[in-house]
């Protein structure tokens, strides 16, 4: 009885944990700018460009976490 032989590799699975963890904190950036948009309507403008910067920060993330998936 031979053992079953595994092969590839699990970078695909490392960027799959990347991109749920990047969905998440998006998710989380964009659900503080709408409830702290709802309590201070008038501090929207403000509160949009540091949400904005957040989501650029996390996506970069995931982008790296894409380009270290490529590289074996």
């Amino acid at each position: 009885m031979t053992p079953m032989e595994i092969t590839g590799s699990l970078s695909a699975i490392g960027y799959g944990l990347a991109v749920i963890g990047a969905g998440i904190g998006v998710a989380m950036i964009f659900a503080a700018l709408i409830n702290s948009t709802a309590r201070q309507p008038e501090a929207h403008s403000t509160m949009f460009s540091n949400a904005i910067m957040g989501f650029a920060v996390v996506e970069a993330l995931a982008i790296f976490g894409l380009v270290l998936a490529f590289i074996k």
